[in-house]
């Protein structure tokens, strides 16, 4: 599947502990799929990792591997669509000595459905939003300071939809992921003006948990979280701004020209299967 959207996709592993050793790395949505892999992916690295994610058992099972593989970990427990949470989270992140050097801004929520089965689900849209959304936004506006004074590292973790012509079923979804995808985009010639890298990557299906209840993607092609591991190791060292697969470029013209044509062709589609 790496051939088909990061072609070439390897790490230097002397470089990667020379590059983290001593460094501290905290990961949002650490207890399952690519946050989890990505905390094994580190654990030899000597790098101090700070997990974030709902789940306190399962964070408390990512710690103990990682431990067992001689890393170093703490774990925060933290409802992220919670304003409250994220601010106490913020406030014992405040409090440690060593600060924050890079921020994996991983976790996400996905959401499938209609419009017209969503009329009396605002929830839908809130939650996502909450999550994909003002989560990072206000975790970010807290953590800049001691991003700033240690010449740091932010990578957000978005999604090739966000930058292709808008599929029916995902407003919730994409809406919020767009959202978090322009205010970064916005911010980052700031930050990086003050010494803070900024990398988004694109990714397209990756096969976690988030995609099990669309029947349709199981049989698609998609990266596995150790491959998406690998990928953000890749930026961690190289600092790039984007990374995308090879063919974004392509899908966005697509995109932008056949924009007519697509949103045309997609409610004639829709339309027919009501008939």
């Amino acid at each position: 599947m790496k051939l088909l959207f990061f072609p070439g996709l390897r790490v230097n592993e002397t470089r990667l502990h020379r590059c983290l050793t001593g460094k501290t790395v905290l990961i949002t949505g650490a207890s399952y799929g690519i946050g989890e892999s990505l905390a094994k992916r580190l654990a030899e690295t000597h790098c101090h990792l700070l997990l974030v994610a709902r789940t306190e058992a399962k964070l408390l099972e990512v710690k103990q591997e990682i431990e067992t593989r001689g890393g170093r970990a703490d774990i925060f427990p933290c409802d992220l669509r919670n304003a409250t949470e994220v601010q106490a989270l913020l406030n014992t992140l405040h409090q440690l000595p060593e600060g924050v050097d890079i921020v994996v801004s991983n976790a996400g929520k996905s959401i499938r459905r209609s419009i017209f089965d969503a009329l009396d689900r605002p929830q839908d849209f809130t939650r996502t939003m909450n999550l994909n959304y003002f989560a990072p936004v206000q975790l970010l506006l807290g953590l800049i300071p001691t991003l700033v004074a240690r010449r740091g590292h932010v990578i957000n973790i978005s999604a090739v939809n966000v930058l292709l012509l808008p599929a029916p079923g995902w407003a919730a979804y994409q809406a919020s992921k767009t959202a978090f995808d322009q205010w970064f985009r916005c911010v980052a010639p700031e930050l990086q003006a003050r010494g803070v890298s900024t990398t988004s990557i694109y990714l397209p299906l990756v096969r976690t948990r988030m995609i099990e209840p669309t029947r349709a993607y199981q049989n698609l092609p998609a990266l596995q979280p150790e491959q998406v591991a690998q990928l953000i190791c890749q930026a961690m060292l190289s600092r790039k701004r984007t990374y995308a697969p090879w063919w974004m470029l392509a899908g966005q013209l697509v995109s932008v020209l056949g924009r007519w044509l697509g949103e045309v062709g997609m409610g004639y589609y829709l339309t027919k299967r009501k008939l």
